[in-house]
């Protein structure tokens, strides 16, 4: 909501002035963000926010690094493919210089305590992270204007021109998006969408609005939930377009991982001064997965069913052939009938087979997810997943995965990202991802939810038994709220996510 989405907003109106002609005559940038009215207590824990502007990232905007972002975005870049080690240059060298370069091509004159307006004062009435973007002539004059609101995880809709700017597509050229992306017909129940204005437009074959109407469409057509999914993305892409960006997904979180564990840096930015954990945590386990970075460089002797041992279909373990076993000459007990797979076996994404498992070194969940989160703090590349707030439960869970059960992880991670896309999906239609709105539960309760879904598919569970776990894992973050101190990203953020 705080990075993504302004950047995001900030590039796209960039690109409208370009596309309107008026990137040219541009002299002055104007930003004003909105915030709903805070506590006395809190006005005074931010009262040193010199700046004007206003977002519920009013409250935290500075600690979660908004200006960086509006700038980068108003200069043209992309989260996706901004190099984040170039961020804080090019951010001080606009405060130093009061030079912002629009989209690369229009250099203006900005002043940062002048031009960019914090309101903790008012709040736009569609959502509470708003924002305003002016610009203005060489005399003066209104050119444009136009507001956005950054709606959790990266997404930002836009309320003037009732255009969902990308709140189902994460691109900036509006042009370029399938008119199916804009039809919102997910969140109509099926038997209306006829009435729909959007009803003449062709939509992905399995539209769910709730947990409910997704199960019926796994029993209805025997598939799981991820081969729904799949099957959804088959609208827009081929089959080697979403194992692309499937593996880029992964790739870029295991990377996060990487990189919150190796770093050498040792506390966080901002005026806290907390401490990085991760290092630490990852070398304690001494059995680190990225040589040279643990004190024992050695892969872990991984126990359980990844230690060569194919489960069966059901689960069970095969019986002891050995003939000195105790058990030697006695009548086996009849063995358990397997569960019934749900799912097509020639399907893209083959059902996952039910398995029984011991969980060796589950503190590094709690590694991985802090590694995510101080990456996150410290201005890194992550995956919004479903919001940068929590991005550390989903890849510690994956990575968990991949690491210590999977025996097949391609495979594995297609299965748990499409299965978490689906429950993230609901909280996105149903109710919301945004901390502005649901508190920290729309945040790393959501992604507890997602990532317990995911898990469950990997595991083998029925559509069922995947829809209960999502249920459980946010039922434990209800009532949780947003509180960062010092409006920072950090404290108690980093720490929920282990939780998580």
């Amino acid at each position: 909501s705080h990075t993504v989405g302004p950047m995001r907003a900030a590039k796209i109106f960039v690109v409208d002035l370009e596309d309107l002609g008026l990137l040219d005559k541009v002299e002055t940038l104007k930003i004003t963000l909105y915030a709903r009215p805070l506590q006395p207590a809190l006005q005074k824990l931010t009262l040193w926010l010199s700046v004007r502007l206003a977002l519920r990232v009013a409250a935290t905007g500075k600690g979660h690094q908004t200006p960086e972002a509006l700038m980068m975005g108003f200069q043209g870049n992309d989260p996706e493919t901004i190099d984040t080690g170039t961020i804080s240059s090019r951010y001080q060298s606009v405060l130093t210089d009061k030079i912002l370069m629009l989209s690369g091509k229009k250099k203006i004159k900005y002043d940062m305590d002048k031009d960019m307006v914090w309101r903790f004062d008012q709040v736009l009435k569609t959502h509470p992270n708003g924002m305003r973007f002016s610009v203005f002539g060489k005399e003066g004059e209104l050119l444009a204007t136009n507001e956005y609101f950054s709606v959790g995880g990266g997404f930002v809709v836009n309320e003037k021109t009732k255009t969902d700017e990308n709140l189902y597509y994460m691109g900036i050229h509006k042009k370029n998006v399938d008119p199916s992306r804009l039809s919102q017909t997910h969140v109509i129940p099926p038997e209306d969408t006829t009435k729909s204005k959007s009803a003449g437009i062709a939509q992905p074959p399995y539209l769910f609005h709730s947990s409910e109407s997704l199960l019926a469409m796994t029993e209805k057509h025997n598939k799981t939930i991820a081969q729904l999914v799949y099957d959804n993305e088959l609208h827009y892409l081929s089959p080697a377009e979403i194992r692309e960006r499937i593996q880029k997904i992964w790739g870029v979180m295991d990377e996060c991982i990487r990189t919150g564990v190796s770093t050498h840096e040792t506390v966080l930015p901002g005026r806290m001064q907390v401490r990085r954990k991760a290092p630490m945590l990852y070398k304690r386990l001494m059995r680190g997965f990225y040589p040279g970075i643990a004190a024992h460089a050695t892969a872990p002797q991984i126990e359980g069913a990844v230690a060569g041992q194919v489960p069966a279909l059901g689960g069970d373990v095969l019986a002891s052939k050995n003939p000195f076993s105790s058990t030697a000459g006695l009548t086996p007990s009849p063995r358990p009938r397997p569960p019934k797979i749900v799912g097509q076996f020639d399907h893209d994404v083959p059902p996952m087979p039910s398995r029984k498992t011991i969980f060796p070194g589950v503190d590094f969940l709690s590694c991985y997810a802090i590694a995510v989160n101080e990456v996150n703090a410290g201005g890194g590349r992550i995956v919004t997943s479903p919001t940068n707030g929590a991005a550390g439960v989903i890849p510690a869970v994956l990575k968990y995965i991949v690491e210590f059960i999977s025996e097949d992880p391609e495979t594995d991670i297609t299965t748990f990202l499409l299965t978490a896309a689906a429950i993230g999906m609901l909280f996105k239609r149903g109710a919301t991802i945004s901390a502005a709105e649901g508190g920290c539960m729309a945040e790393v309760g959501v992604a507890c939810a997602m990532a317990a879904a995911g898990f469950a598919a990997t595991m083998g569970a029925s559509p069922r038994t995947i829809c209960q776990a999502a249920e459980i894992g946010i039922e434990h973050s209800l009532g949780l709220t947003c509180d960062p101190l010092d409006g920072l990203v950090q404290v108690p953020c980093i720490e929920r996510n282990s939780l998580g």
